[in-house]
């Protein structure tokens, strides 16, 4: 009786070890299953607006507008890309994107230049008024646009570039500057300054250190930087609505603006497919620098 007794608190201490271990692998398995749906979920609702964006280009019109949702086009149809490519009584899809390209590519070199030697001197450099210009930066970033419309305007007028490529490069440079000189003063700051220092005991001037060295740690976070810069002007309207006021000059998101119709029906077929192309560029973009794009956010959020 007593040996009994004594040896059944043994076998249930024995087995509690591996109870508790199968419930932690049951909650586990849980929450990796949980997250999972929750991801799929996520991926689910990212998607579908560009899939239905891309279907809804290839309908006909009058089915878009009808009462009946359609998941997959009936009648299957090219002809809302002809009406975006070739039809003349519009501003015309090459022009607006050429001007797209033109005013995008200028921003983002302009603006990663300026914005590279803008961390590079806030980083590397103790000098007077830094904490107020990192400050002041933080700030301009807080104000809308919107805010300065007529401000820019006046400006750009004065100077005679309204409906000019330069004209809308200078707005955008100025609206993307600030963001892009605090996230590369986060990628310069995490390369550390004895690299240079190393180098240049090893005989190397301190431009050759910069460039052999430092440069290229930095390459994927100005990349990542450049992204940004290029989805920001590549998508911007308002400004570019007020500044390029005339037909040839009018970038893609103002040219895809002629399609609706005041008093009457708007071409919501068009309207998609011209959207669909307008996303191409985009798409292209991110599949030639994504390997570095994906460097530079893991380095950023590991030395940022």
């Amino acid at each position: 009786m007593t040996a009994a007794t004594v040896a059944r608190p043994t076998g249930t201490a024995d087995a509690q070890p591996t109870i508790r271990r199968r419930n932690s692998r049951a909650k586990r398995r849980a929450v990796s299953i949980l997250l999972s749906a929750i991801s799929v979920l996520v991926f689910i609702g990212s998607v579908f607006p560009v899939y239905w964006m891309v279907q809804t280009s290839f309908q006909p019109n009058n089915e878009i507008i009808g009462a009946e949702v359609n998941f997959w086009p009936k009648n299957f149809t090219f002809k809302n890309y002809g009406t975006v490519l070739l039809e003349s009584d519009r501003a015309q899809f090459l022009p607006a994107l050429g001007n797209s390209l033109m005013v995008t590519l200028l921003t983002v070199v302009v603006s990663l230049l300026f914005a590279f030697l803008a961390a590079l001197a806030v980083t590397r450099f103790r000098f007077r008024s830094r904490r107020a210009f990192i400050i002041t930066i933080l700030i301009i970033q807080m104000i809308p646009g919107e805010a300065m419309i007529v401000s820019i305007y006046r400006v750009l007028d004065g100077w005679a570039l309204l409906n000019t490529i330069i004209g809308l490069t200078l707005v955008y440079c100025a609206s993307v500057l600030p963001f892009t000189i605090w996230t590369l003063r986060g990628f310069v700051n995490g390369v550390p300054v004895d690299l240079e220092e190393a180098g240049m005991i090893d005989g190397l001037s301190r431009a050759g250190a910069f460039w052999r060295i430092t440069f290229p740690l930095l390459a994927p976070g100005l990349v990542a930087t450049g992204v940004f810069g290029f989805i920001q002007a590549w998508n911007e309207f308002l400004l570019a609505l007020v500044v390029m006021a005339r037909p040839e000059m009018m970038t893609l998101p103002v040219w895809l603006r002629t399609f609706q119709v005041a008093n009457g029906t708007t071409n919501w077929a068009a309207i998609m497919a011209g959207s669909t192309l307008m996303s191409i560029p985009v798409i292209v973009f991110f599949l030639l620098i994504q390997g570095r794009m994906t460097q530079g956010l893991v380095s950023g959020a590991v030395k940022g």
